[in-house]
């Protein structure tokens, strides 16, 4: 029976599907300001689940998290490109947080939605620049620490338990504790009463 048939054993996740169906409708509706239609149209494009959810989050705290995200993507991108020669990528993985603060900045890298992302990046820099300086302060500090630590792992192999768990810190961790900072600061008012 296929999907319909794990549907029908596990009655009582009908509801929560359907929620989240609705929701991944909505998400195609995109912001009139087009630099924010660009980043919510890529955050569609490049990761379906988080941009669901990124999406049902109140305002400013939603276009930070967008941003956020595409910041680290676009990070991410720069480290996953084997065709970037080291010494093209470290200085350029060191110095990303610095690089969303110039204004038409983008690099020639990624593949499939991600070159877009890249080419376009001085987008992504226009919107990061007009978040509350206390969203683009956590968003530097998360991307500096992250290619600080993708930089490291380039340089290294991963060879202990110990590096692999610091090495995840920096790619995921690091996610997760820019997350709690920017919920910190963007929450007026409790999401839970």
């Amino acid at each position: 029976m296929g999907k319909l048939g794990d549907v029908l054993a596990h009655p009582e996740e009908l509801v929560p599907l359907a929620r989240i169906y609705i929701a991944s409708k909505q998400v195609t509706k995109l912001p009139e300001d087009p630099k924010l239609a660009f980043c919510y149209d890529m955050l569609n494009r490049v990761s379906r689940s988080f941009a669901i959810v990124i999406q049902q989050l109140p305002n400013p705290l939603r276009d930070a998290i967008c941003v956020f995200y595409l910041v680290l993507r676009g990070l991410d991108t720069v480290e996953d490109d084997m065709a970037i020669p080291d010494g093209v990528k470290l200085p350029a993985l060191y110095s990303f947080h610095e690089k969303i603060y110039e204004r038409g900045f983008h690099m020639k890298c990624g593949a499939g939605e991600y070159v877009r992302l890249m080419a376009e990046f001085g987008t992504v820099v226009d919107v990061f620049l007009s978040l509350d300086k206390h969203f683009q302060e956590v968003i530097a500090d998360i991307t500096q620490k992250m290619g600080e630590g993708m930089a490291e792992f380039i340089q290294k192999e991963v060879e202990t338990v110990a590096d692999y768990d610091l090495y995840c810190h920096y790619v995921a961790g690091l996610v997760g504790v820019g997350l709690s900072q920017l919920f910190g600061e963007g929450l007026q008012e409790p999401l839970i009463s």
